[in-house]
């Protein structure tokens, strides 16, 4: 109890710097591909993985700080870097875009934001993966880069998904 009362007393003296946190609701996508885990988790972290998402060119550093460097879907497209800021093998990845190219809409509200993607299995041959945009600003282009960041989820998680359907039963019903 002292303590919460010297640090009450302290912030009121000395006062607290604000902090800005955006207060955005995450922007969540999530799919199932047709795969065990550990070829869903390098699809995600291997150069070779990355190209089978429809990027023409992949670098991989895959540790703490590493970078994770693409270009586009046709040859000249820009490079986009991500920070590698957290991963636990198999289950977790955290990146944020360091660099893309100046021309990209929204660019800088897409570089404030970062985004989580779990891999969870669902079954022997199954992969659950749900990826977590989040750190956007509220205004117009953190919004427009919310929705510009949903679609490229969507769309990336879709084209691997495809290339492993109809895998399954339930699948081929669908």
């Amino acid at each position: 109890m002292q303590a919460i009362i010297r640090l009450t007393v302290c912030l009121l003296i000395f006062g607290a710097a604000p902090v800005a946190i955006a207060q955005d609701a995450p922007v969540v996508t999530e799919g199932f591909i047709n795969a065990p885990l550990h070829k869903v988790w390098s699809i995600f972290t291997t150069a070779e993985g990355l190209r089978a998402t429809g990027v023409t060119q992949a670098d991989v550093d895959l540790r703490l700080g590493g970078h994770i460097r693409t270009e586009g879907e046709t040859p000249g497209d820009a490079a986009i870097v991500r920070e590698v800021l957290a991963f636990e093998p198999q289950r977790m990845l955290a990146m944020r875009i360091t660099q893309a190219p100046v021309d990209m809409a929204h660019r800088e509200a897409l570089m404030r934001g970062w985004t989580v993607t779990y891999f969870t299995p669902s079954g022997e041959a199954m992969t659950h993966v749900r990826m977590v945009g989040v750190g956007f600003d509220e205004d117009a282009s953190g919004k427009a880069a919310r929705d510009d960041i949903a679609a490229r989820h969507r769309q990336m998680l879709d084209h691997v998904a495809k290339q492993y359907w109809p895998a399954c039963a339930r699948c081929a019903k669908e």
